[in-house]
């Protein structure tokens, strides 16, 4: 006989109950992915007018990730869900970054694509290791799109992320950012 286990039966007192943690995923990935969109959206502003031998490749992460946030949007209404009150920041920052990347060259953005899918690959992990048997939809759900995002990680790499000026501080510095938009978004 197989043990099913549920979201958040094995907390202790202080940690957050089910509908709690289930509360902070939802906030969470609509914003990141909000972020996400916006990101790629900066980046094809600057490198559409360059006509860039990634436009097309960006274009088709803009679509996956758009299709994450509707997903998130869709669940954070139906679970009747508190969006992040950060939202507006975000929507202004991730095109901010993916602009600024932009600018420094097609390396730079794909550097960017890169310190970002791995941070949220990271992130989905870690929240799929928590939901139960309980949530096997959300759970699923989270599967698929941290699958996109590795792709869009290899999809980095295979376009020279690695040779980005100054890589390991770009990539350090846009992780660190997403680790502290993450950490936000869960509480505010």
């Amino acid at each position: 006989m197989t043990t099913r286990r549920k979201t958040a039966e094995d907390r202790i007192p202080g940690d957050l109950d089910h509908d709690q943690l289930i509360d902070r995923f939802l906030r969470v990935n609509q914003a990141g992915e909000l972020g996400a969109v916006r990101i790629y959206q900066g980046q094809m502003a600057v490198l559409g007018k360059r006509k860039s031998a990634a436009q097309p490749l960006l274009k088709r992460m803009t679509e996956q990730e758009q299709e994450h946030l509707d997903t998130f949007n869709r669940l954070i209404g139906e679970r009747r869900t508190r969006p992040t009150l950060l939202s507006p920041l975000w929507h202004l920052a991730g095109f901010a970054l993916g602009a600024g990347t932009a600018l420094l060259g097609e390396k730079a953005a794909m550097a960017c694509t890169v310190a970002v899918e791995e941070t949220i690959d990271e992130h989905y992990a870690r929240q799929a290791e928590q939901l139960g048997d309980d949530e096997a939809d959300l759970k699923a759900t989270i599967a698929k799109f941290r699958e996109d995002e590795l792709e869009h990680r290899d999809i980095g790499l295979e376009n020279g992320a690695e040779q980005a000026p100054a890589y390991p501080v770009l990539s350090a510095a846009i992780k660190g950012g997403c680790r502290l938009a993450i950490w936000l978004s869960e509480r505010v």
